[in-house]
């Protein structure tokens, strides 16, 4: 398992990341353990979670997924082998979860709600630093998850960025959090952010992360530059589309267990165009004897902004399946055929 530096941290990352975010809820405490046995083993290093898991989020399952990561540390005695991150859920605005039993609802990015989230985390996970701690969405209205039809409104009671970059910041001094990263952020967002911290002398992001796949190149629309020339690692979730890009969910099908079987809530990519587009990059995929999950993955994981792709998984089996992708590289010709189904269909699922 090959690493990358992320952003200018000097923190070395697996080009594979584990994401974390069904246990809890599609996931027993004693198969997340197992599944962070396995990734260790397989050479991954960085374990992505956050204050708000599992999803869907319920008030009966909130934290239990830092929790299962915190007793694996406390049972596994192996916390300095991961480079362990987390996220703080922010304000629902604009479409945004609404999280009222999350910290009570104090979930602005103000210095008191941040040290009180980020001392919650610690608890459940069981640890007394966290490598990298995420804001999980702009505190502000903005159009994070592409809606059409987004109602832009400028919030006079939104944190001010230099507000909250100054709390994480003092969270770094205070060595609870190591480095700081941003998720589901838009190009201005990241501008701020990186403007301040220069300025002001503060922490630096190091990191993004957010959706990037076949079906959802938006990315590369003003933030993969950014990424590339500031030096700030994307850490790419969703590539296999929720699991769309792997062939399961193509005629409608919806294997039992699946999350699209299990919660109706999700259809990002369900749309008649998007389901035309998966079944042409994994026909693509077969007909160049790759498995679908194998260059899907490999697809995201060889883009030069990308510092860690992060993958889940509801089995141990499904986890090693995907990370056997990193033994797996596309041919210019698979990545023509990509770029011509790009041609044909662009970027369905914002």
């Amino acid at each position: 398992m090959q690493s990358r530096e992320l952003g200018r941290s000097g923190l070395k990352i697996s080009m594979l990341g584990l994401g974390t975010m069904s246990w809890g809820e599609q996931n027993t405490e004693a198969e997340a353990h197992a599944q962070l046995d396995a990734a260790l083993d397989a050479g991954i290093n960085f374990v992505d979670t956050a204050e708000m898991y599992p999803v869907p989020p319920r008030v009966e399952t909130h934290g239990l997924t830092e929790r299962y990561i915190g007793s694996w540390i406390r049972k596994s005695g192996r916390r300095q082998d991961v480079v362990l991150a987390t996220k703080a859920a922010g304000p629902a605005r604009a479409g945004k979860a609404y999280l009222p039993y999350v910290r009570d609802g104090r979930v602005s990015y103000t210095r008191a709600n941040l040290f009180e989230a980020v001392d919650a985390s610690l608890q459940r996970l069981q640890t007394d630093y966290i490598d990298l701690y995420q804001l999980h969405w702009p505190d502000r209205s903005t159009n994070v998850f592409q809606s059409i039809d987004h109602q832009y409104e400028l919030d006079d009671d939104t944190v001010p960025i230099l507000e909250t970059l100054e709390a994480l910041d003092a969270l770094v001094k205070s060595g609870r959090v190591r480095h700081i990263g941003l998720c589901n952020e838009t190009p201005w967002g990241l501008a701020r952010f990186l403007h301040y911290a220069d300025s002001w002398g503060l922490a630096r992001v190091i990191s993004m992360q957010n959706p990037y796949n076949l079906l959802n190149l938006d990315f590369e629309n003003g933030l993969a530059e950014m990424a590339l020339r500031e030096q700030v690692g994307h850490l790419a979730y969703s590539p296999l589309a929720m699991g769309t890009l792997t062939g399961k969910y193509l005629g409608g099908q919806r294997p039992t267990g699946s999350r699209l079987n299990l919660f109706g809530r999700f259809f990002r990519y369900s749309s008649e165009r998007a389901q035309h587009a998966a079944l042409a990059y994994t026909t693509l995929f077969r007909e160049h004897g790759i498995d679908p999950v194998h260059g899907a993955l490999s697809f995201v994981r060889s883009r030069p902004f990308v510092a860690s792709t992060l993958v889940g998984a509801t089995s141990v089996q499904q986890l090693k399946h995907s990370i056997a992708s990193v033994e797996v590289s596309l041919s210019r010709e698979v990545l023509d055929g990509i770029q011509s189904i790009y041609q044909r269909y662009g970027t369905p699922s914002p």
